[in-house]
């Protein structure tokens, strides 16, 4: 009966877990978990950014197959499917690692878990956007900001510290796959709570059979593209990210490198640390502050400006650290909490951006996997040069130039134009459920 029955449940009850679950396979394969794990196997930054940018490529094709999940089914299904799906899938990657074909078969999985990974959120930005108004999107913004982050502070906190520890005692296949073990366990228990949680809601569009997907797909298109300003709207979504995919893809490795190099030869354990509990708590708090100051301000000119500025200025933290090689754990530390407060209170920026100026209309679903694909695309492109980059410049120069890679989001937000919105709906309804 699920595709039949609207049940509605306050946000409190499936946000947090819901957000949590799209941060996982994102952060084990497209993060730091994956690129660690390949460099501890002896991979160069080039190698490692190129098939960790191929791997997560699934979520720059999102639009593909998100009109195909309008017609059958309902977004709970995919959602909690996907998850118990990626579950599995994990579980698998870890039976692979004592395979002399690892390498190959990681990729292949990982690959498979990426699908199901983008297939989740396509599903879980839709019930968003239909269970919420637009006041109660902005509101609520912050707390998928924080509880994606909650997702990295395990990932890149607790499950890096672990495979750290572990590594010295048992060996770097044994700890990895425990590692890739907890995520197996993880995913397939959220999987189950949200099969319970979730609420259910039935598709908003009209199609009733298979013969009418492909004309629907067409309609779908066609109907992005001819959105007001869409063209101004691709090029901002496209590199309001650039320089952060170049930065994030390489932060971990540069930490991780021998100081021979220009890195800072950091283990595991502290990377963990520095950049799980610092930067996870600086980017929490940059989320939940963005979120209500977006919520009070709007979307305009001024406020996007100032969250571009928060997004990308900060990484010149990791060009100092670059430049000075400090050990001074405190001042890596800070310089991580600077940039992941940024990043979190400056990323909320496209979010709306794209909830209110791309996703509105017929297909919101689906236009709305148009949009965070493209973002995707966009920081899936510049990771996958990023390596090639960073082994030719050497890490100082490389974050040199990742500021210099932050002038085109600038001078996009100065002159995206903005719609105004549609009237919205009743912001109170969901909160007094």
């Amino acid at each position: 009966m699920e595709n039949k029955i609207s049940k509605k449940r306050h946000p409190a009850y499936w946000i947090p877990t819901t957000w949590f679950a799209m941060g996982l396979p994102n952060l084990v394969l497209g993060g730091t978990v994956v690129s660690l794990m390949y460099k501890n196997m002896g991979f160069s930054d080039t190698q490692i950014a190129l098939w960790t940018g191929i791997i997560i490529l699934p979520w720059s094709f999102k639009p593909i197959w998100g009109p195909f999940m309008e017609l059958y089914k309902t977004k709970k299904f995919y959602i909690y499917t996907s998850q118990i799906i990626c579950g599995l899938l994990f579980g698998v990657s870890v039976l692979s690692m004592f395979s002399d074909n690892f390498f190959i078969i990681s990729v292949v999985l990982f690959l498979l878990t990426a699908f199901f990974g983008a297939t989740q959120d396509i599903a879980a930005d839709g019930l968003y956007l239909q269970e919420l108004s637009p006041k109660l999107q902005a509101l609520y913004v912050g707390w998928q900001g924080t509880f994606y982050n909650f997702a990295k502070l395990f990932s890149n906190g607790g499950m890096i510290f672990l495979a750290g520890v572990l590594i010295p005692v048992i060996g770097n296949t044994n700890a990895w796959a425990i590692v890739m073990g907890i995520y197996a366990a993880v995913m397939l228990l959220l999987g189950l709570y949200n099969r319970k949680f979730l609420p259910s809601t039935n598709n908003q569009t009209t199609i009733k059979s298979a013969a009418d997907v492909m004309e629907t797909l067409k309609d779908v298109i066609s109907s992005f593209f001819q959105k007001k300003n869409i063209w101004y709207g691709i090029l901002f979504i496209m590199l309001y990210r650039f320089a952060e995919g170049q930065a994030i893809k390489i932060m971990p490795l540069f930490f991780k490198a021998d100081r021979a190099v220009g890195g800072l030869g950091l283990q595991e354990s502290t990377l963990g640390m520095l950049t799980g509990i610092f930067g996870t708590i600086a980017f929490v708090l940059g989320s939940l502050a963005a979120g209500y100051f977006v919520s009070k301000k709007g979307l305009n000119r001024r406020t996007l400006l100032l969250l571009c500025a928060c997004f990308n200025l900060p990484f010149a933290s990791y060009a100092y650290l670059a430049i000075t090689q400090t050990e001074s754990l405190w001042l890596i530390g800070s310089a991580v909490a600077i940039e992941h407060f940024g990043y979190g209170f400056g990323f909320i920026g496209i979010i709306i951006f794209i909830m209110q100026q791309i996703a509105p209309g017929k297909y919101q679903m689906a236009h709305y996997a148009f949009g965070s694909s493209l973002t995707y695309l966009g920081y899936t492109i510049a990771s996958m040069v990023s390596g090639l980059v960073s082994d030719y410049l050497g890490y100082k120069d490389f974050f040199i130039w990742v500021l210099i890679a932050t002038i085109p989001a600038f001078i996009i937000t100065s002159i995206v134009p903005l719609n105004k919105l549609d009237a919205a709906l009743n912001e109170t309804e969901l909160i007094n459920e």
